[in-house]
Parts: C-alpha cells; structure tokens; sequence
C-alpha cells in the first residue's frame, strides 16, 4: 500500500509492480439539480476526478446508487445511469456493474479503479517550500447548489456551475505524467481551505493564500453569500478552520467561499516554479481557461496558523 486514507488523499493506492499501481476511490451524493441526467453526470464526474487528481488514468468503475422506490420511477434512475455512462465513457472508463439499495433519499456515484505510474503520481505529501499553488477552476459550487435548491439561483448561474462541476479533471494525469506538478489534490467536500491544511499535514510544509486572486464563479456567488444562502457544510469547514488560519484582513463572505464545500471541484496544484509557465500553457491548450495562481507553499511554521492569509 502506497497511498492509505493517513493523509486524507484522493484516492487510495496498491502497488501491483515495479512500476505500476492501482488507485481507487468511491464517492457518491444526494441530488444537488433537478435534472437527473446532469446529477448523475456531476457525480460521476467527482468521482473520476480523485483518479485524475492522484496522477491515474481511470480503468473500471461500478455503479453505487440508491432511491425510494415508491417516489423515484425506473426511467429517472435510467436517467441517472446514463448520465454517469457518459461520463465515464468520455474518458474511456468502462461501467461494469455496480449496486442498488433501497434509501430515503436518492444517492448516486462511482467506484472507481485506475492505473497510475508510481514514480508520477501526484499525492498530498510532496508539496515543497517556494512551490507555487495553482487552483484549476472557480469556487462558489455549495452556494450556488444551495441556491438552486432554494429557488435563488439566476439561470445563468444554474447553466455555468452545472457545466462547471461537469468538467473532469483529466488534466492531472497529464501534468503528471509530464512530470510539470509535484503534490496535488481536488477541492471537494471540505473547501479550499481544508483541502490545502491536509496537503500541508501531509507535506509538512505551510501554505500562503493570496485570498484576493482566487476565483469565483460568478459575482452573483458573492450577493448569495451576503443573502445567507450558505450550505451547513461550508459552516462548519469555516469553524474548523479558524484555529488554522490567519485570516488578516479577510472579510466574512471571502472566508466561506475559501471553505465552501465544493462539489466537483478544480485541482489544487503545487508547482515547482521552474515548471509554471509550461503548467500554465497546458491549462490553457486544455481549456481551464480559469486557473489561477493562488499562493504558494512555505517552510512548515512551528506553531499555529498552519496557513496564511495575503492581498
């Protein structure tokens, strides 16, 4: 076992020989759109992603879904299942099984089993002093989630974050095997912040967050957060947090959408500064078109914040 849940990676992973490894993962949500088809293909999208994220190229996946079977017809769980075929057959991910149960309420998502080359792969314990932090797509996906669900959300934002948590992060295999990133993660459940103080445990290393670049879907996320359409989730990453990080001069509204609990969101990148610009060029050629820099790593502090705030 190379990769174990010890430092809160993305995925797990098995060495099968000298070069090469398993990497696996699960991962599955209750609906968070209305549209079955575009569900399923976001939860599946989340759950490829944790491959990607660890340098891997996803081989197999099973389906995991469950649903009231007195309120969810047959033909929107079909609905549900194809979505994820979708998916997973954008990246040549072949669906060859899975497990249904009986719940309250619907969940669906994958399995995932990938192959990764041991000596590319990119986990949350090989950041670097000076490395420099890229995040490859915007925050703000568990407050517009939020908003969709309360009837609050323009129709724009409802059309940008749906296309926006759809996008797979194949791009971490490729910076991978280009050898062009050191550490990575995806943002998902815990926001940015918590994802980066696992990358910093793990790495023991400390990080700097210019909180002013980083990006957010859209400026309505912001008049969404003032209008308290905040997921408890993103709460209570925030109160976690706060014995971390040296907030500065942050305000309380860029604070949660620095811990919003993200689904299906963007990489966390550690660069070696050398390798930037040719990181950057390929997020470009690639169409992430949003990636960012948003700080960098540090030499690990000796006593808390773990991380820091900058403008």
């Amino acid at each position: 076992m190379l990769v174990s849940s010890l430092t809160f990676d993305d995925a797990g992973v098995y060495r099968l020989d000298r070069h090469r490894a398993l990497v696996q993962t699960v991962d599955f949500f209750t609906p968070i759109v209305d549209d079955p088809f575009s569900y399923g293909q976001i939860a599946a999208a989340n759950s490829l992603s944790d491959i990607f994220a660890m340098g891997g190229r996803p081989l197999t996946a099973l389906n995991v879904i469950g649903f009231p079977a007195d309120l969810v017809r047959p033909r929107v769980v079909a609905s549900i299942l194809r979505g994820g075929l979708a998916k997973a057959a954008e990246v040549g991910c072949a669906i060859i099984g899975g497990h249904s149960i009986r719940n309250p309420e619907p969940i669906y998502g994958l399995a995932v089993t990938g192959l990764v080359d041991v000596r590319r792969m990119t986990t949350n314990a090989n950041a670097r002093p000076g490395d420099l932090l890229v995040l490859t797509k915007p925050l703000g996906t568990g407050i517009a989630t939020t908003a969709i669900k309360r009837g609050m959300a323009s129709r724009s934002l409802q059309k940008k974050v749906v296309a926006l948590m759809s996008q797979i992060n194949t791009v971490g295999a490729e910076l991978a095997e280009l050898g062009l990133v050191r550490a990575a993660t995806d943002v998902t459940g815990y926001g940015l912040i918590g994802h980066l103080i696992s990358l910093c445990r793990a790495s023991r290393v400390s990080g700097k967050i210019n909180q002013a670049a980083v990006p957010m879907i859209s400026e309505e996320i912001g008049e969404l957060i003032e209008l308290g359409c905040v997921p408890q989730g993103s709460r209570d990453n925030l109160i976690s947090a706060t014995v971390l990080v040296d907030w500065a001069n942050t305000d309380n509204a860029r604070k949660i959408l620095l811990t919003d609990a993200q689904t299906s969101g963007g990489l966390l990148l550690c660069v070696a500064e050398v390798n930037f610009e040719k990181v950057m060029a390929l997020l470009r050629k690639v169409g992430t078109a949003s990636a960012t820099l948003i700080g960098e790593i540090a030499t690990r502090r000796r006593r808390r914040p773990l991380i820091c705030m900058t403008e």
